[in-house]
């Protein structure tokens, strides 16, 4: 049965587990009607549209 000769140090083992929990940054796409960037399947912050149609109001 394989066993470890030496324990791992704290340090080493973080060093390995460093990469599995990187955070990705969120796509962005452009908006279909002013252009901005958005996040996909939300509505526009910037005009307030989605899917082709206003949801929401958004003050000029």
């Amino acid at each position: 049965m394989a066993v470890p000769k030496r324990r791992v140090s704290k340090a080493r083992r973080d060093k390995r587990r460093s990469n599995v929990w990187k955070l990705s940054a969120p796509t962005l796409e452009k908006c279909s009607q002013c252009g901005e960037l958005k996040r996909s399947h939300r509505v526009c912050p910037e005009c307030g549209y989605y899917n082709g149609r206003q949801v929401v109001k958004v003050d000029a």
